[in-house]
């Protein structure tokens, strides 16, 4: 039985997969085959009956509308992927669909599907793997020593995503790290020529990688085979490997862009069945000996033998041990919650008046001494966003052995055990990064920058809450009261933005115990991200807060005797705004209800809610940013329509009308106009809304 044999079957089992759909992309698949032959067959390390073992050999599929290939390599190696499965390619609630769904799939790693995401993903991989060595190997036992493999094509390298994260992979001399480039010069539009000329190989090399070039990836498994080899002995570098292939190798459209992004036709895959001695007539199939060659990997006995060292690593080593195991299986340590500072009835301003962010720094730092898996950075605002970690030295490429001590004393002084991540001004790559962080297990990635910067990162973000990975988005300067940076740093759509997306939570704490119940509920979600607003300016701490109240997403926070005559609902600096202007309406009932958190509260009984927001009382809502999404939870809503502008914060304020006195006249606006009516029951969501000039 030949190479030739096994590499010409994944492409006729590809182009079946394909057709069957009557959509997908074949070229790709044909055309990478033999790369993923090579993988599967002699290179990785994994377990089909042990999919989440978890000193595997990670792969990722980059250009991920070519995951025909992933999952045809699937079923040939034993993973529960059916022939059935392959059948319903890209049909309702199957296990192939149209891009790899890490979720949906076992053998999938992430869900690569918008190009650049797969391969800054990997990045993220591979430092979780050298962190994670660097803690817990010793030198007779390497529990972690595993390989991120990556195939990757011309798009994913046209996205800067993927600049961004592979700059920083060389940076970090990420060695574990091996990408694969299917070089087969062709888009969906035509040829690469019409928009990408660049010299990869070179770019690459000016990252900081080692890079190779295969000259005939069509039919040369070997060349490939003794590449990949290479480029593992380099461990102090992330290795590129530019191969030549032609896309839609073997069949009459090969080389042309008609191949990319459409199924073969039934003719088209006779004829190339035909050449390649295979029964025209055949589909889905999988010769006997092909089967018997992909059987043999499949019981290499990687995971057994790797169960066998950890049972001597954990005789000789059960304190690291038992951290590892509880990493991986996901547990949080005993009491981690108690160690979590807050203000007490008994010591109201413990922590007293500060920034949001201020008091972050504060319960992050706590958090991290509790939790080792706490892991992350800050895209080059970590004097802005104050997230570095005081227990623990940055994530860095470790010194040679050799070099003096003296000579290490450098601005870049970490190394790979370190847990704080200097991502540089690359958001979109640190959300990327993070959420491969959170793939691999045993680690709870953190990531900071600007509130307004999401916008640039938030397809990673996107990904992040898809995916259900917990990704904890620290993100400072969230509203106009940042101040003189003005309009272009003023984040006034982006809550809005993050809070209308599936699976995302999103927080804005108003004092130190929102930030802690902040923490306390993004740690607990791990099935999904957070987002955590904070705030520039400092904030007075609120009476009757706790880190618990959080958790419901919304609470009285300045209650009234009897029924309100009105309440303001707000979050994060326009709670106490709104306390401000409610202890100058005289002679009226004025409740504020601070939300933390919208999503927490829409998961609320219908009771809760109503205690909340009792049915007759008018509800104002005061936030310093767009007012789209409020009209759920009141009947009038104050916020931004414009951008901001630059000035000191509180002028901002001034001049959008945050003030106690505005907010005050407003709020009697709506009392007056609801005196001779019934506000509607919120739960319905039937809103009437008075005119309030200018805003």
């Amino acid at each position: 039985m030949s190479e030739e044999k096994c590499i010409n079957t994944i492409r006729a089992l590809a182009c079946d997969v394909v057709q069957g759909a009557n959509s997908g992309h074949p070229g790709a698949p044909m055309g990478c085959a033999p790369m993923a032959y090579v993988l599967w067959s002699d290179i990785m390390k994994y377990s089909p009956t042990a999919p989440q073992w978890i000193n595997r050999d990670r792969f990722v599929l980059s250009n991920g509308h070519a995951c025909a290939l992933q999952y045809c390599m699937l079923h040939l190696t034993g993973y529960d992927l059916s022939v059935d499965d392959l059948k319903q390619f890209r049909q309702l609630d199957s296990r192939t669909p149209g891009h790899p769904e890490n979720f949906a799939t076992p053998g999938i790693e992430v869900a690569t599907g918008p190009l650049g995401q797969g391969i800054s993903n990997a990045v993220g991989l591979a430092i979780a793997s050298a962190h994670l060595a660097a803690t817990f190997n010793t030198p007779e036992f390497p529990i972690i020593d595993n390989f991120t493999y990556v195939i990757c094509g011309d798009g994913c390298l046209q996205e800067g995503v993927s600049s961004e994260a592979c700059s920083l992979a060389g940076h970090l001399g990420l060695g574990n790290l091996i990408v694969l480039y299917d070089d087969n010069q062709i888009t969906i539009d035509g040829s690469t020529s019409l928009s990408f000329t660049e010299d990869v190989k070179m770019r690459y090399e000016a990252y900081g990688w080692h890079t190779q070039v295969v000259a005939d990836g069509d039919n040369n498994p070997a060349a490939i085979k003794e590449a990949v080899e290479a480029a593992k002995l380099v461990t102090d570098k992330p290795s590129m490997i530019k191969i030549n292939t032609t896309i839609g190798y073997g069949c009459d459209k090969a080389g042309s862009h008609k191949i990319h992004g459409a199924p073969l036709g039934a003719e088209g895959i006779a004829k190339m069945k035909s050449e390649m001695g295979f029964d025209p007539e055949k589909s889905y199939e999988v010769p006997e000996d092909v089967k018997a060659h992909f059987a043999k990997y499949q019981g290499k006995g990687h995971a057994d033998a790797w169960d066998a060292m950890f049972l001597q690593y954990k005789a000789k080593h059960p304190d690291m041990a038992a951290q590892f195991e509880r990493r991986i299986a996901g547990e949080l340590p005993e009491g981690w919650e108690a160690s979590l500072p807050r203000n007490t009835p008994e010591e109201p301003d413990k922590y007293p008046k500060k920034a949001t962010r201020q008091t972050s720094e504060i319960v992050l730092n706590a958090l991290a001494e509790m939790l080792p898996e706490l892991m992350g950075g800050s895209a080059d605002l970590t004097p802005s966003n104050l997230t570095a970690l005081k227990c623990s030295g940055d994530f860095q490429k470790p010194a040679p052995a050799e070099e003096e001590p003296a000579a290490k004393k450098t601005k870049t002084e970490g190394s790979y055990a370190g847990r704080y991540l200097r991502f540089g001004v690359r958001e979109h790559a640190m959300g990327s990064i993070c959420n491969g962080m959170a793939a691999y297990g045993g680690i709870i990635p953190f990531c900071a920058t600007f509130l307004n910067f999401v916008g640039y990162q938030l397809g990673a973000v996107r990904i992040s809450a898809l995916s259900r990975f917990r990704v904890l988005y620290v993100m400072t300067h969230d509203s106009i009261g940042l101040g003189e940076d003005g309009p272009t740093h003023q984040p006034v759509e982006m809550l809005e933005t993050l809070r209308c997306m599936p699976n995302m939570t999103v927080m804005r704490p108003a004092d130190m115990n929102e930030v802690c119940g902040a923490y306390l509920a993004a740690v607990k979600n791990s099935s999904g991200p957070t987002v955590m607003a904070l705030s520039r300016q400092a904030l007075p701490n609120l009476p009757l807060s706790t880190p618990e109240l959080v958790a419901s997403g919304a609470y009285t926070c300045t209650p009234v005797e009897g029924k309100p005559d009105l309440i303001f609902v707000a979050t994060g600096s326009e709670v106490s705004l709104c306390n401000d202007a409610a202890a100058k309406m005289a002679g009226k009932k004025v409740a504020v209800v601070s939300m933390p958190c919208q999503q927490l509260f829409e998961r609320e009984s219908v009771e809760y809610k109503a205690s909340v927001f009792p049915d007759g009382v008018p509800v104002m809502s005061v936030e310093a940013a767009a007012t789209s999404g409020w009209d759920r939870f009141s009947h009038v809503q104050f916020g931004m329509t414009t951008f901001g502008c630059s000035a000191k914060g509180g002028d901002c304020f001034k001049k959008f009308g945050f003030t106690a006195d505005n907010i005050a006249a407003q709020g009697a606006k709506v009392i007056d106009f609801y005196a001779d009516k019934t506000p509607h029951s919120l739960t319905n969501r039937c809103i009437v809304t008075p005119d309030i000039a200018g805003h």
